[in-house]
Parts: structure tokens; C-alpha cells; sequence
């Protein structure tokens, strides 16, 4: 245990693989990951996804057409609103060029592109196997080249001195040791399973959230980097907010809960009205804001009903829809409001005006006299059987974090970068995305900015 490594990478999913297989690449000796879970759980998060968004200027291997820095920076200002630091995010968008093949290079596989819904064929590239197969590929690489790997080993403390970290104090088998690096990698997510501070952030709705990921992700390198004056980036409550099946498990419900069939239908709250645009845009720029929306309605639930002509369009959730053959009959099963709910339907309804159906682009089926309006994919809900799915919000993960710099530094308080602590992934993706979300860029950030992370610190131990 008396051991001083050139890096230490304090995580284990997606990031902190990166970084540790990085780091060995750029001639660091001794390199250890330290995951909180046990190996069965191993990977957080990003046992769960499923792709990358990536750039890419002609067909690959596995992509097809072209997708340029200009439109996937313009992807990432919309759906955050233009909250973004261009910069930073242009310097991701740009490396996740090179993305793919270093993957691969380590054991990752992809498939070909999906069709349907997402509309994903061009811009993400799909791992086979998923988010699972992707993690342990890379467990399987960091075990070649001879990294040094613990599970359920929980890092209790950063000690520093000013902008260095000396040490680290780490629990495991209900011991507590130190351990001392050159360069220590901090990958260990946000802090989206930590309820108290979830309900801290977001007041009492928070009780009602389910999460999506990983129960490991308690936040606690956040709270000691924190304690210790690094300097944080990013508002508690923004995140990747998802719609997802109020029949979800609490934790590692993962994609498969997640309802697709919002641009297809609409949305009502429990008091029978709609309270937000189905149609704004495609479902995977879209997707994202949901979560956060049904958080602000009463007792943060929702549902979303569709009819006889949406099924087939859409990727079904695990859980099975509730359906009836008439529409009072729905609206009773659901236990909405029936008076209420009905008018709502028959506004809806009334409202949609002549047009070309087109789910593979901004069609022109739309309502008019609404208020919100529904400004694409507007049909009438009128052909029984009628379906339903409840809707609770799924956080994914949250974008408060630390900043880091283009060297994936960790800024302190002071203004100065540490001189030996790194971040990369869900701990720093603050400091591109404020709010909203696009499909796959969880994964570009952590990608990039770990394999940064890890070159960065490898070398900072040979100074």
C-alpha cells in the first residue's frame, strides 16, 4: 500500500477508462483505477449507453454520410439554448474525430447504424453489445497493459496543499489507507444518485425522481473538490432529464425505460391538460428536456397518449403500454381527471390542421389556436385501440461540476489550474453543457476529455 503510482484515476466507467488506458499509452509505470463498485456493477453509467456522437467530415466504417463541426455545434447550441461555451465545445466536437478508431484500437466493436425514431445513422456511432460490451472491452484493455484495478474502493478524501493533491484516503473492507501519486485522474460522475442532494437542489419534487444509472454516483469527489476550493461550474439543477416510465425501478433502469412515443402523441398532467409542445424537434434533441419538464408539474407526473396509427413508429418501452378502446375508458384507467382530460383531447383534436405526415423530418402537421401549440407530427388522437404510458422524470446525470481547462486541469478557486489533479466526464461536462442535452455527447465529452485527462497526467508525473 506504500506505493506512489504515476497516475491514480478515481472512477470506473467510460472517463476514467479512457484516462487510465491513456495514461499507460503515454508512458505512465504504475497506474491505478480505483471503481466504488463492485465488479459486477463496474462502469457506472456508461454500462447503460449504447453510442458516441461523433464528427465526421465522409462515410466510415461505421456512419454514414457526413457530419461537420459546424452542424454538430449547432445541434449542441440549440438544445442548450446557446448556453454553451462554444469554444469548449468546438475543441470537444473536433476530437471526437478521432474517437472511433482509438476505440476500437482498445477492443470496442460497433454495429452498423440504426434507423427508426432516432434518427441517429449519421451522427452516433453504435457500440455492439451496448454501454456493457463497451466497459468491459476497456476493463480488458486496462488489464493487458498491466493497470492496476480495485473495486469497491470508495476515495474518502483529497489532502491537499494549496492547488496540490499529496494524497488520497481511500476506504475499502472497512479500512481507511492513503495512497500518493504524481497525478491523480478524477472520472467518478455527478452526483445524480445522491437523493439528499438532489432534493438539496431541487426541493421536495426531487422525492418523485427516479435515476436512471448507477447508485454509486453519490457525488462525493465533487463534495471534497468542493471543500477543497476548486472552482465550480454549472447550476445543481440542470442535468440530463428524461422522460422516463413511471414504472421504472429507482436505480439502473437504464434506456430501456425511456418512452419514444412523445412526438407522436401528447402529454397530459394529472390535472388532464397539456403543458408543453410535443412536436419542437426530432426526439433525440428533444428527449433530454422532458425529465425536466414533467418535474415541474404536480407530483412530477405525466402521461402520453398516442393511438392506433403511432404504434410501429416508435422504440416500445421495456414496460408494456396501458390500453384501451375508447378513450374514456384510457383516461379512467389512468385515473386523470375524465371531463378534464376529454376537453383537452377534443381542443387537440379540433385543432390540427391539414398536413404531409413525415416523422423523418419537421413535417408540417400542426395545430393552430392552441396554447402550447403542437408544432410538428400533429395528428388526431381518434383511432382506437388508444395507448398510454405513464411518465416520471429519469435523471441520467447532473452538469454541476468543476471547470477544467483544455488540458483537463481542475481550476481552483484561485484562478490557477492544480498542479496535479485532472477531470473528465460527467464531473466536468458542465463546463460545455448548461442545460438540455443531444444523444450521445455524455459519452463524446468523457471520451475526449479522458483520454486528455490521462495523456495530461501521465506526463505531468515525469516533471
Amino acid at each position: 500500500m506504500n506505493k506512489k503510482y504515476d497516475v491514480i484515476v478515481i472512477g470506473g466507467g467510460n472517463a476514467a477508462l479512457c484516462a487510465a488506458i491513456s495514461a499507460k499509452e503515454h508512458g505512465a509505470q504504475s497506474v491505478l483505477l480505483l471503481e466504488s463498485a463492485p465488479k459486477v456493477w463496474r462502469g457506472g453509467n456508461s454500462s447503460h449507453t449504447r453510442n458516441l456522437r461523433c464528427m465526421h467530415d465522409a462515410p466510415t466504417d461505421v456512419l454514414v454520410d457526413s457530419y461537420p463541426e459546424d452542424e454538430f455545434f449547432q445541434d449542441v447550441f440549440r438544445v442548450t439554448k446557446g448556453q454553451t461555451n462554444e469554444e469548449m465545445a468546438r475543441f470537444v466536437i473536433r476530437s471526437t474525430s478521432t474517437c472511433t478508431s482509438w476505440m476500437k484500437k482498445h477492443g470496442v466493436r460497433f454495429q452498423p447504424s440504426l434507423g427508426g425514431t432516432l434518427h441517429l445513422g449519421r451522427t452516433n456511432a453504435f457500440f455492439l453489445g451496448g454501454g456493457k460490451a463497451l466497459v468491459n472491452a476497456y476493463y480488458k484493455a486496462a488489464e493487458r497493459l498491466g493497470i492496476d484495478i480495485r473495486y469497491e474502493t470508495e476515495v474518502t478524501s483529497l489532502n491537499m496543499t494549496g492547488n496540490q493533491c499529496d494524497s488520497i484516503t481511500i476506504k475499502a473492507n472497512g479500512d481507511e489507507s492513503t495512497l500518493t501519486a504524481n497525478a491523480y485522474v478524477i472520472a467518478s460522475g455527478g452526483f445524480e444518485s445522491n437523493r439528499e442532494w438532489l432534493e438539496e437542489a431541487w426541493g421536495p419534487a426531487a422525492k418523485n425522481f427516479l435515476i436512471r444509472g448507477t447508485r454509486f454516483n453519490q457525488g462525493k469527489m465533487l463534495k471534497e473538490l468542493i471543500r477543497n476550493q476548486a472552482m465550480i461550474i454549472g447550476d445543481p439543477t440542470q442535468g440530463h432529464a428524461v422522460a422516463i416510465d413511471a414504472r421504472s425501478p429507482l436505480y439502473d433502469g437504464g434506456i430501456v425505460t425511456r418512452v419514444d412515443c412523445v412526438s407522436l402523441g401528447i402529454v397530459l398532467n394529472k390535472h388532464g391538460e397539456r403543458f408543453y409542445d410535443e412536436g419542437e424537434d426530432f426526439w433525440p434533441k428533444r428527449y433530454a428536456i422532458w425529465g425536466r419538464l414533467v418535474a415541474q408539474q404536480p407530483d412530477q407526473v405525466g402521461y402520453c397518449i398516442i393511438d392506433s396509427k403511432s404504434i410501429g413508429r416508435f422504440m416500445p418501452s421495456v414496460f408494456k403500454s396501458i390500453s384501451a378502446d375508447t378513450l374514456e375508458e384510457l383516461i379512467e384507467k389512468l385515473g386523470l381527471p375524465v371531463d378534464k382530460a376529454m376537453e383537452t383531447i377534443r381542443n387537440y383534436n379540433a385543432a390540427v390542421q391539414p398536413g404531409t405526415f413525415n416523422h423523418n423530418e419537421l413535417d408540417d402537421c400542426r395545430t393552430e389556436g392552441l396554447n402550447p401549440n403542437k408544432t410538428h407530427w400533429a395528428l388526431k388522437i381518434d383511432q382506437g385501440p388508444f395507448y398510454a404510458y405513464p411518465l416520471a422524470t429519469g435523471i441520467t446525470f447532473t452538469y454541476m461540476g468543476v471547470k477544467v481547462d483544455k488540458k483537463a486541469r481542475i481550476t481552483m478557486a484561485d484562478g490557477q489550474p492544480s498542479k496535479n489533479l485532472f477531470a473528465a466526464g460527467e464531473i466536468m461536462a458542465g463546463n460545455i453543457l448548461s442545460q438540455g442535452y443531444v444523444a450521445g455527447f455524455g459519452m463524446a465529452i468523457g471520451t475526449v476529455f479522458g483520454r486528455i485527462a490521462g495523456e495530461e497526467a501521465a506526463k505531468n508525473e515525469s516533471h
